[in-house]
């Protein structure tokens, strides 16, 4: 069997494959999207098997695009979604499309869970209190209102341990997507008799939690067939989305941190003891790295801010780039850059569905402050792109308070290709913005973790540091650290004194 490897990341949108040779190098990519369903307001679910003809479509593509024999294929990885809820039953059969993590129907399981459990206990033991996106609540809410389906539960997968189960046959998880449950101990790496028996689950119900980089299984006879692989290549348990992002930046040791801007935001650092914070503003969670853990730090509307004015103000950038090829987003920075810094005294609240970190509150809402006549449209652009920066911070800040010492940021994400937007990061954060040669996304984490399983190299921070490297940095610029300083002080204020208001608006839209 060769030495190739294959990274799927079973993602919300689409699953993307990725053929990635022993060197670190990306031979083949393919994605395939699939529909989210909406069957009412604040429902999000999908179909599993959606998630599986993706994935092996994709690994078909990836091959056909190399030309690469199959036998060459050394092992097969999955990255993946979190929070999914994908109830089996004994003959292993869907028995309801799964509540994906952007569902949000489980406000009142949340509460019983923070009641009955307790919010300081379960951050003690899960390391988040619980949340609507969380796994934990799905299931209260499948045995408050489907409790025949609930009766007919034989075993919980998260979304790419179920991909992994038709390629394989075995029912497994690992320990990277089991921390984001609600159910799992993240300081004792294993099921909490406590929070299981919370929600009314018996452990045999709850699948047997691997390392990450541990074979899981190997490809079926039909899989095989699917796929166009041979039989029994090994596939590994993989990781979590963010987890296998970690290990495909290189943050797979202490001192190395990233910030992503995706549609959503991430600010996460590698850390070697379980650390919590107290309110529950950043999670702990396991990391796909055996004995490790990340924290991190979540915002809502990061890219998806600046995509709301491509798509509503920005007209003319997408007609420029419909004409000429150009980037709309390259062109909304262009515009940007025509706007000093702190965009003439107008501030931007990113908080368009709400905000997980720090405030948790799923009533707040976007806000342009300081808007006069004086101000232009590269005004607005470039308050978007600080507003985002913003809340970034607030993460950041929350994670050195817990003792984190972070001294630089890897980029990833869309939002990281924008010189303006990592200069702007830099200037705010007040730490560098390291760049890398390799911005894959999760699949590429996930294909760094096959290699890992199956011999390529001998753990995953090995695969990292064989593969991964920084390519170059955007240093702050001194000049304008009290500039942000006191707009970030501003940007903090504004938030507190809308608050009440965010609720009352929020009541009166009912």
């Amino acid at each position: 069997m060769g030495r190739w490897l294959i990274g799927i990341d079973v993602g919300t949108s689409g699953t993307k494959t990725l053929l990635v040779d022993d060197e670190g190098r990306v031979v083949a990519r393919a994605y395939r999207e699939y529909p989210l369903e909406t069957p009412r307001p604040g429902w999000a679910e999908q179909d599993p098997a959606a998630w599986y003809r993706a994935a092996v479509e994709g690994v078909r593509e990836v091959i056909r695009q190399s030309g690469l024999a199959p036998a060459d294929v050394a092992g097969i990885g999955l990255s993946g979604q979190m929070h999914g809820s994908v109830f089996l039953d004994r003959s292993g059969d869907v028995v309801r499309p799964p509540l994906l993590w952007c569902d949000t129907r489980t406000a009142e399981e949340v509460r019983e869970l923070n009641r009955t459990v307790g919010r300081e206990r379960m951050i003690r033991l899960a390391g988040s209190p619980a949340m609507e996106g969380f796994t934990s609540p799905k299931v209260l809410w499948l045995r408050r209102y489907e409790p025949e389906n609930f009766g007919r539960v034989d075993v919980l997968l998260l979304p790419k341990d179920y991909v992994r189960y038709r390629l394989t046959g075995e029912k497994s998880t690992e320990v990277s997507d089991a921390a984001g449950t609600g159910l799992f101990d993240v300081e004792r790496m294993d099921w909490s008799t406590d929070l299981v028996e919370s929600v009314g689950l018996r452990h045999d119900q709850l699948p047997p939690v691997l390392g990450s980089a541990d074979v899981a299984g190997r490809l079926t006879e039909s899989a095989a067939a699917e796929t166009g692989l041979p039989p029994g290549v090994p596939v590994v348990a993989g990781g979590a989305d963010n987890a296998c992002g970690a290990v495909g930046a290189g943050v797979v040791r202490a001192g190395r941190a990233l910030v992503s801007i995706g549609t959503s935001g991430v600010v996460l650092c590698h850390a070697p003891e379980p650390r919590r914070d107290e309110g529950g503003r950043v999670h702990t969670f396991n990391h796909a790295v055996p004995g490790a853990w990340y924290l991190m730090g979540v915002m809502l509307a990061a890219g998806l801010s600046l995509r709301w004015v491509r798509e509503e103000l920005g007209h003319l950038e997408r007609m420029a780039a419909e004409l000429t090829g150009a980037d709309a987003y390259d062109l909304l920075a262009r515009e940007a850059e025509r706007s000093p810094a702190g965009a003439r005294g107008l501030w931007f609240l990113p908080y368009l569905n709400g905000e997980r970190t720090p405030h948790a509150d799923p009533h707040a809402r976007g806000v342009w402050f300081g808007l006069s006549s004086a101000h232009r449209r590269e005004d607005l652009i470039r308050a978007v792109l600080e507003g985002v920066a913003y809340g970034l911070k607030d993460s950041l800040e929350i994670l050195r308070s817990l003792g984190m010492e972070i001294e630089a940021l890897r980029a990833l994400g869309g939002g990281a290709r924008s010189p303006l937007w990592r200069q702007i990061l830099a200037d705010v954060l007040q730490v560098p913005i390291a760049r890398l040669n390799v911005d894959e996304g999760p699949g590429y984490g996930a294909a760094l973790l096959a290699g890992v399983g199956s011999g390529v190299w001998a753990d995953v921070a090995e695969a990292a540091d064989a593969t991964v490297r920084v390519t170059d940095r955007v240093e702050p610029q001194e000049g304008l650290r009290l500039r942000y300083e006191a707009g970030y002080a501003m940007f903090r204020s504004l938030y507190q004194a809308l608050r009440p208001l965010f609720r009352e608006a929020a009541r009166r839209s009912e």
